[in-house]
């Protein structure tokens, strides 16, 4: 009778662990797959050169205070981006969503203003080519909808085309930024709005979204709202906080940049926070 009650007793015993078993397992992997996807969202691969596309070029005069314009780069030179720059279609600007992505371009017909033996150049879009309606797309109009179409700094356009030849066919592609140093973050403005500058980003270069958080009052990531170009605004009060940035680019990285900005900054200040590589 002992050993019939003990093995009644072991059995019901095997029977309540197995039971609990699956709820524990289900548990763990559910967890794990959680930490999973968290790592993909954080982790996911650099952004690498896209396919290689035609387009054609053209040339605009300036200085480095106005190659920027409509990306809101104030000094193109000192910001880091240097003369290779290039306004950009309307279809190609997205509204700003591409000031700071990265091009390479080559002049594909030598016969047509190449100049032969030039190797390709890279260019950051820092500018707007607006549309000309007055004019067709193919005599003038060359950044009308729905052109793919690059007006180069003055600069950029003479390493790879001949001055007289005003529009060349080029071969581009989307490629990496690479940066010296980390992410900057300028922010201008007064309590009641901010306006925060985001430049020399590496990767992808392109800025989609940018959040803030503080060590005080504002606790939990907050978004910004792109004014222009890569000027970001919020009327959150950011003066007196020691500020988080999380940066994220069109290829879905993001970099968090923590504690970047003392307590005690000042408007007009430019931190430095950590850059994709």
């Amino acid at each position: 009778m002992a050993f019939l009650w003990g093995a009644l007793l072991t059995s019901t015993l095997l029977f309540l662990v197995a039971f609990s078993l699956p709820n524990v397992h289900a548990a763990a992997h559910n967890t794990n797959k959680y930490n999973n996807k968290a790592q993909l969202r954080h982790h996911r691969p650099i952004f690498r050169p896209t396919g290689w596309k035609e387009a054609l070029a053209t040339f605009y005069e300036g200085d480095s205070q106005t190659f920027g314009g409509a990306c809101g780069y104030d000094d193109v030179v000192r910001d880091g981006y240097g003369l290779d720059t290039t306004a950009l279609s309307s279809v190609l600007f997205k509204d700003g969503q591409t000031c700071g992505a990265c091009y390479e371009i080559k002049c594909i017909n030598y016969g047509a203003g190449c100049k032969a033996g030039e190797s390709s150049i890279f260019v950051t879009g820092t500018n707007l080519c607006p549309p000309n309606y007055d004019k067709p797309g193919d005599n003038g109009g060359w950044c009308n909808p729905p052109r793919e179409h690059f007006d180069l700094a003055k600069p950029a356009y003479l390493k790879i085309a001949e001055y007289k030849a005003g529009i060349v066919p080029i071969s581009y592609r989307r490629v990496p930024c690479k940066k010296n140093g980390g992410i900057r973050f300028t922010i201008t403005g007064n309590p009641y709005f901010n306006l925060v500058s985001v430049w020399n980003v590496g990767g992808a270069g392109d800025v989609t979204e940018v959040q803030v958080k503080g060590d005080k009052k504002i606790r939990n990531w907050t978004k910004l709202k792109r004014n222009w170009g890569q000027k970001w605004e919020t009327d959150v009060m950011l003066l007196g906080e020691a500020l988080c940035f999380r940066v994220r680019t069109s290829d879905r990285r993001y970099s968090t940049s923590r504690w970047i900005a003392p307590s005690n900054w000042k408007f007009g200040q430019t931190f430095v926070g950590k850059n994709f590589v």
